[in-house]
């Protein structure tokens, strides 16, 4: 029996080991980054940047029998802090910094080091959040990798591998509330995303009802949603509302939704709140024992991803492999 889970993460090192690039860790004290970071060089990902004390991880890689080869570089931050004080502060003044005194304090935040490294093209990529919530990794990499960009959208996905499929759930990580015009922003960078990593987009936009069987203020924006996904990107196979059942079983959705080129076989599954797109993917992970990647941003000008404070390390690492692959 083919297992969808080992072939799809197989798929993603050799994708990100196509190009050499090199991505930061701005936690690189914690015991999973050193871990995983490892693995990575190992298995030719990435090159990888941890910020932190180079005595403090060298000891702990020690300890617990990690390898640290040579496509791993330890940089402590505070000498190199200094570097990115005036591109911040030409960044963010008369925003939320008013001197260079100012700028270096926010500096101080690795998470913010990081992204000014992504920012002026020393990094191709950030990994940051296992020790932090995703608030203070979004805030920042609002504030400036998507400074002056004329959309400013950003969403996120999950790639849940199952053994037998590999599923897209959008948006369970950013977006609490999306109009009709968000969530077909969403299911747009959703499907995008998919694409990028082999999975053909059929789209499913989620909701309480299935088609015509019911109706209100919150199915109806999903049914506008649609309109506007059609007009925008008439080719996209999507369909909705539908229910998660009838999206997923063949069985189910040919009794709901027969008619449908989405139901009972949909990839990509937007959830119409961050609440139930949240709490889904993790009752599914937790539940089922499977691998979660993610959260995946969608829609930023440069790659950054966001770790769960729960990731394992092979979360890390494939969230690594494809940050690697957002950056081509």
């Amino acid at each position: 029996m083919k297992n969808y889970s080992r072939d799809f993460k197989l798929f993603l090192k050799k994708q990100a080991s196509l190009k050499v690039r090199t991505i930061v860790f701005p936690e690189g004290n914690n015991l999973k980054i050193i871990k995983s970071v490892s693995i990575c060089s190992k298995l030719k990902i990435s090159k990888c940047i941890l910020l932190g004390d180079s005595s403090y991880i060298k000891n702990m890689a020690v300890q617990n029998n990690i390898v640290l080869n040579d496509n791993i570089l330890i940089i402590n931050p505070d000498s190199i802090r200094k570097n990115y004080v005036d591109d911040l502060f030409k960044l963010r003044k008369n925003k939320d910094i008013f001197n260079r005194d100012q700028a270096l304090n926010k500096l101080n935040d690795n998470v913010i080091l990081s992204i000014m490294m992504l920012y002026l093209n020393d990094v191709d990529g950030v990994v940051a959040g296992i020790t932090r919530p995703t608030a203070e990794i979004i805030r920042p990499t609002f504030q400036i990798i998507q400074n002056g960009c004329k959309d400013p959208f950003v969403s996120s996905v999950f790639l849940m591998l199952f053994l037998d499929k590999v599923l897209v759930y959008g948006d369970c990580a950013i977006n609490r509330y999306p109009n009709s015009t968000e969530l077909a922003k969403i299911a747009i960078q959703s499907a995008n995303t998919a694409s990028s990593v082999g999975i053909f987009p059929s789209v499913a936009m989620l909701s309480y009802s299935t088609g015509s069987s019911s109706s209100g203020a919150s199915v109806d924006r999903i049914s506008h949603s649609l309109e506007i996904i059609k007009k925008i990107k008439p080719e996209l196979l999507v369909d909705g509302p539908i229910q998660y059942d009838a999206a997923i079983s063949k069985e189910i959705a040919n009794i709901k939704l027969p008619e449908s080129q989405v139901a009972g076989q949909a990839t990509v599954l937007i959830f119409p709140d961050l609440n139930s797109g949240n709490i889904t993917y993790k009752a599914v992970q937790q539940t089922a024992k499977i691998t979660s990647i993610g959260p995946i941003l969608q829609g930023l000008k440069k790659p950054v991803n966001d770790l769960s404070r729960g990731a394992s390390v092979d979360d890390v690492v494939y969230t690594t492999a494809m940050t690697v692959i957002q950056s081509f």
